[in-house]
Order: structure tokens, then C-alpha cells, then sequence
């Protein structure tokens, strides 16, 4: 399947100020970042616009296969089943440094059933990065790069901490899907899930749920730390990072890939993780989907 331009969002290409220097320390330093126009999807890709990926093609995702016991020593047999990490929100106040007391494996927990259902407006989640992959080489799109994806939530606005621009929200307001309430036990109505894509207003370039919803697959790897002789953006350039860069230190018995997630989503507390905003960065190991990460993708001119 190819898809026309009419469906996308023109974003002109220019210069900017990428990342943070004041929230953190994987957000900086602020740089100088050059980017090409390119097209990108107004809003993350749906369950919708996945199942007709799906009925079209026969593909499984991640979380519907079998796993195989020689990659899981040790584990036990009732874990080696098809299924996906899902938030499960706590009975009360609990010590935030410990993310396990709200994630949970959930045998047979897939883009099919995010939450027990499906609502296709909804964006699309349990998807690992081949999964996110597959269905933009299925559409004749791409996944963007972490720098294409952070001058589009920008929306113009350069330096700007949000994607509305230098000031928080206010009471009253509802400019994204983050984390309203108590996390992670009890939120306010109307959040603590995924929402409708456009249910929030749309950034300077049109652009909708470029802050919160849910976290976006980008084509980078990851890597802690930048350095001035490197540019941090070009996935394909061996100067940019590699497969071997993106593995977490701290965790040398998983050697993982990890890739770039951006966007924050609707599991953002402000006083746990204010990653809403344009200039915050995630890793993501590759074969792992959760029930807070979606994707939208892009047309490159280069590529049209």
C-alpha cells in the first residue's frame, strides 16, 4: 500500500534548538539541528488504521507470538506465553522509585485488547518497533528520526519547553493527555488512559498528541550520552550511534537494542516523570511493546 500526501501534514524543514538543559540529563545539551521538510501523520497511528494493516497483510505483532524458552532461561513456563507489559494502577500512595509495583506482564495483552478492549480512534499500543516498522513500510511511509519528530512537536515554537509553549498548563485547561490526579493509583476523570487522537488541541503545525497519549517509536538508537563531533540525530550514520551504543549499561545481561521514544504519554506525572514535552527522550528496548507506546510516521521528499 502507498499512501498519498493528503493524509499527511507538510512540515517545512529549518534549523532549531534540540533538547533541554534543564529537566533531564539524557535531554542535553541544547544544539543546533538542521532538518529537511518532510510529510508526518497528524496524529499517532490508530487501532483503526492498524487493523486494516493487519486484515490486509496477516501480520502478527510481537505480543501475539510464541515465545521461545532458549531466549528466557530461567523464566517460568506460565510466562512463556504471547502478551504485553500493561499498566496496572496501584491501591494507593506507593514509593515511586519502584516502577514494577505498576506494570505487570498480562499473558495474551495486545494491540487487540490494550486494555480488555479496543476503541479504534484510540492510538495504537502494544507495539514493538518491527511491528511499528512493518506497517510504515506497509503504508510506503517511515519512521521519523528523534530529531524530525522534536521539530515537529515544536510546532514553531523554538526553545519552548511544551508544544503550546514556555508556560505549564493552567487549572482549567486541557492541553494534553498526561497524568492528572495521583499517580500512579488514582487519576482525574478523563485521564490515566489513552484518549481519542485530536481530543486535545493541535500544536503550531497542526499536529495533534505530540504531548502525552502515548510515547512514539522513533528510527534513532539510543544512546546516553552526545557529544559535540557527533551528530545525535542520524541513525544510519556509523558517527550517529549504533546498535551496540543503544544498550543499557546498567543492565548488561539484556542485550536488547534499544530505540528512541518521544512524546511522553498520558502515564506523565508531573511529580514523577514530566516528559510530555518536546525536548524528552526515552529508551525503548526493541522487541518490547507496552500499553503507553504508539508511533506515527513520515514521507521524506528523498524517499516520495
Amino acid at each position: 500500500m502507498a499512501l498519498t500526501t493528503d493524509a499527511l501534514t507538510w512540515i517545512p524543514g529549518g534549523l532549531f534548538q534540540m533538547g533541554s538543559n534543564d529537566h533531564y540529563p539524557e535531554e542535553a545539551p541544547v544544539r543546533a539541528v538542521a532538518v529537511d521538510g518532510f510529510w508526518i501523520d497528524p496524529h499517532p497511528v490508530t487501532n483503526a488504521a492498524f487493523a486494516a494493516f493487519v486484515a490486509a497483510t496477516g501480520y502478527v505483532t510481537v505480543a501475539e507470538r510464541p515465545l521461545d524458552p532458549a531466549d528466557f532461561p530461567g523464566a517460568a513456563p506460565e510466562n512463556l506465553v504471547p502478551g504485553s507489559m500493561v499498566f496496572q494502577p496501584t491501591s494507593g500512595p506507593v514509593d515511586l522509585r519502584h516502577l514494577s509495583q505498576w506494570w505487570a506482564w498480562v499473558p495474551g495483552a495486545s494491540w487487540r485488547q490494550p486494555y480488555g478492549r479496543r476503541t479504534e480512534d484510540h492510538p495504537v499500543v502494544h507495539v514493538a518497533y518491527e511491528d511499528a516498522e512493518a506497517y510504515a513500510r506497509w503504508a510506503g511511509l517511515a519512521l521519523p528520526t528523534e530529531a524530525e519528530w522534536e521539530y515537529a512537536a515544536r510546532g514553531g515554537l523554538d526553545g519552548a519547553p511544551f508544544t503550546w509553549g514556555h508556560e505549564p498548563e493552567q487549572p482549567g485547561q486541557r492541553l494534553a493527555n498526561y497524568w492528572h490526579g495521583d499517580f500512579p493509583w488514582r487519576a482525574e476523570r478523563g485521564y490515566g488512559t489513552t484518549s481519542a487522537v485530536g481530543s486535545f488541541p493541535a500544536n503550531g503545525y497542526g499536529l495533534h498528541d505530540m504531548a502525552g497519549n502515548v510515547w512514539e517509536w522513533t528510527a534513532d538508537w539510543y544512546t546516553e550520552q552526545r557529544h559535540d563531533d557527533q551528530p545525535c540525530c542520524a541513525p544510519r550514520n556509523p558517527r550517529g550511534g549504533s546498535v551496540e551504543d543503544s544498550y543499557d549499561p546498567a543492565q548488561p545481561q539484556f542485550r536488547i537494542p534499544r530505540k528512541v521514544i518521544k512524546g511522553g504519554s498520558h502515564l506523565c506525572a508531573d511529580s514523577y516523570c514530566r516528559r510530555y514535552r518536546p525536548g524528552a527522550r526515552r529508551p525503548q528496548m526493541i522487541d518490547t511493546g507496552m500499553s503507553h507506546i504508539g508511533f506515527r510516521c513520515v514521507r521524506r521528499t528523498h524517499e516520495a
